[in-house]
């Protein structure tokens, strides 16, 4: 059998074992469906996401949910003010044996799984907040100067609420950087909240069951990063990505005098994952300029900075990125 045929036929697997997955979730958290898929691709390109919501949306619900359908060893940490790095880390303590000696004997962290729950993320000190950067870039972490590796996979679900600010402690650009995406957790439609009310209100609820392993979702994560992407797509996303540089020739007006300063390249390298994982969402081979046009919001939003007088005027980066992003197909870029 050629590659290939090879690879379609395990692609073809992977998008049933999918659906099966996307059902067990809508029996604990209904609805939704973008924001499940936003969060499924999320770990089918080994990363880590940023859920934006109101409190009572089911961010945490979804979370925990995806724990047990993907068959992942799951933690949580509630971030508060007084949270230590050494609550997510781990340290080591001081033991006396039996024979009377002392050593020190290292207790490892909730840090140390293959899903993190990072709940309420942006309510830690900076200190804390920086506790998770090596570990979600480097997959390992730092204590008493010696390297431990952490779980694999391991990707981080981080929530947070986009209208409380009293207490809270902004994310830094560099950590915001090494979220895939920012999946925005709207209010569910009248249909949803109605089947919601029905299904938890009563005597039972539905459960949902594991369908993949940590084996099969990095064996998937590789599976991914083998999908051909035309050279068509990789041109839109680049020119995508450099579109919103203010610094950039040729850079349009409107980019120019409204945002601050744009995304790098790790931007680029999330788009070129996130599109190989929607068209495998949407039972596809091989991503299209459609992908390229519904992943840019959730893979630049939390990349770029609007400029204070751009701000003033009460302009919106998702109104920007939309219409930057229409052009540029307009435009022929994504033929």
């Amino acid at each position: 059998m050629s590659e290939p045929d090879d690879l379609l036929i395990q692609i073809e697997a992977l998008e049933a074992k999918l659906q099966l997955a996307r059902e067990s979730i809508t029996r604990r958290f209904i609805g939704q469906e973008r924001v499940v898929d936003l969060t499924l691709a999320t770990l089918l390109c080994g990363g880590h996401g940023l859920l934006v919501g109101l409190p009572g949306l089911g961010k945490t619900r979804l979370v925990e949910t995806l724990s047990t359908v993907m068959g992942l060893d799951g933690k949580r940490v509630q971030f508060t003010p007084d949270l230590m790095p050494a609550d997510i880390l781990g340290s080591e303590v001081l033991e006396t044996n039996t024979d009377g000696s002392r050593a020190f004997r290292f207790l490892p962290g909730p840090v140390f799984c293959q899903l993190l729950m990072a709940d309420e993320i942006n309510r830690a000190s900076p200190r804390t907040q920086s506790a998770l950067l090596q570990a979600m870039q480097e997959r390992q972490v730092t204590v008493a100067g010696a390297d431990r590796p952490l779980g694999l996979p391991f990707h981080v679900l981080a929530t947070q609420n986009p209208i409380e600010q009293e207490g809270t402690y902004p994310l830094p650009e560099a950590q915001l950087d090494r979220f895939l995406f920012q999946i925005d957790v709207p209010y569910p439609t009248r249909d949803t909240e109605r089947d919601i009310l029905l299904t938890t209100t009563g005597t039972e609820e539905g459960a949902a069951h594991q369908v993949f392993s940590a084996a099969e979702l990095i064996a998937a994560q590789e599976l991914l990063r083998r999908m051909p992407v035309g050279e068509s797509v990789v041109e839109m996303i680049l020119d995508l990505v450099r579109a919103f540089r203010p610094e950039e020739p040729g850079v349009s007006d409107r980019v120019a005098q409204t945002v601050a300063w744009g995304p790098g390249p790790r931007a680029a390298q999330a788009l070129m994952l996130a599109v190989r994982a929607r068209a495998l969402l949407h039972s596809r081979l091989a991503p299209n300029a459609e992908d390229v046009l519904d992943m840019a919001l959730p893979v630049l939003s939390h990349r770029m900075q609007l400029s204070f007088a751009a701000r003033a005027r009460g302009d919106s980066l998702s109104d920007l990125i939309a219409q930057t992003a229409a052009d540029l197909a307009q435009n022929g870029i994504a033929a």
